[in-house]
């Protein structure tokens, strides 16, 4: 007999709260026809004894876009996203699927990547595949599933022979199996070797130029920032700010970052502003005018030849939001 894992029996028999909704995305001075939200949540919170992991989250997800949840470990986003699939309950809060309560429908259009799921042993992939399917009234195109995920020459190969990343392929296929029109992604990229991440990222791309919506949770600021149209972060069980990615660095910054080693400073730089961080080895200085931080630190580095200049990224936006490393 397969024994099922118990988060996949959770969420196929556990309801969600109501819900509603449509709205249009923020403007840019073009006017856009209002975007259907695939998914609500109104302030949801989540109370174990002497911790409130999730404290009155909200947010809006319209239809066809990846939007990235983000935060460091004990920030409350994968607990905010075990509510909305149904895995956890909430203590309050609602849920809403396409503008009514998220129950059975959303169950049977819903599916899920979990952070860590135990795949049967003794059984092949496309076997996996097959049960998975089984469970579900609406079914993928089984053919166009392993096309889609790469797993043709993979299919006669037990579960436990799969490399990271090809496990990895086939549990995004087992959330397919159901012709999902939302899609969770639960840090599906920790601990694969940076080409698997790539090809990965390449997947979800395909995936979503379908149409299926994806919700990602993440701790890679570069896959939220390749992926991701829209991005909430989280922190303290809170959304801290939300937003599409290149917006809010936008609104945050006017400026550019110089980074030089710390064994390379030479001299104080008080009057300048920065910021070291010393687990990486760096020195950070934020300026609008490159030319004249460089004839400034030129007297107080020790050259200049690993001096490298950027713009802002989203690991800088959090760190300047919440004092402390996304990957803390």
């Amino acid at each position: 007999m397969v024994e099922m894992p118990a988060k996949y029996i959770r969420f196929l028999f556990f309801a969600l709260c109501p819900g509603r909704g449509t709205l249009a995305r923020p403007t840019d001075g073009v006017t856009r026809k209002p975007m259907q939200i695939a998914l609500e949540a109104r302030k949801l919170v989540k109370q174990y004894p002497g911790v409130l992991a999730v404290d009155g989250v909200s947010f809006e997800v319209p239809q066809g876009i990846c939007f990235g949840l983000l935060g460091p470990n004990g920030a409350g986003k994968t607990t905010t996203v075990e509510i909305i699939e149904g895995v956890t309950p909430a203590t309050s809060g609602e849920v809403y699927y396409f503008g009514e309560p998220a129950g059975r429908r959303f169950r049977e259009e819903a599916g899920i990547q979990f952070q860590s799921t135990a795949l049967q042993d003794h059984i092949t992939v496309h076997e996996t595949l097959q049960m998975f399917r089984s469970l579900y009234d609406r079914r993928a195109n089984l053919p166009h599933i392993i096309e889609e995920c790469s797993l043709g020459d993979l299919l006669d190969r037990d579960n436990r022979k799969l490399s990271g990343g090809q496990r990895q392929r086939l549990l995004l296929a087992v959330a397919l199996v159901n012709r999902p029109r939302v899609v969770f992604l639960d840090e599906p990229t920790t601990g694969l070797d940076p080409q698997a991440r790539r090809n990965f990222w390449d997947l979800v791309n395909r995936i979503r130029a379908d149409g299926t919506t994806i919700i990602l949770t993440t701790h890679y600021m570069d896959e939220a920032q390749v992926l991701c149209d829209e991005i909430a972060i989280m922190d303290g069980g809170r959304i801290i700010t939300h937003g599409d990615p290149e917006g809010l660095l936008r609104r945050q910054y006017r400026n550019v970052i110089i980074e030089l080693p710390l064994e390379d400073v030479a001299g104080e730089l008080d009057d300048i502003e920065h910021r070291r961080l010393e687990t990486q080895g760096i020195v950070e200085i934020t300026t609008d005018d490159v030319a004249d931080s460089l004839r400034i630190l030129e007297s107080r580095v020790h050259g200049l030849n690993r001096l490298k200049i950027r713009q802002p990224n989203l690991e800088d936006l959090f760190l300047d939001l919440t004092g402390h490393s996304l990957r803390a």
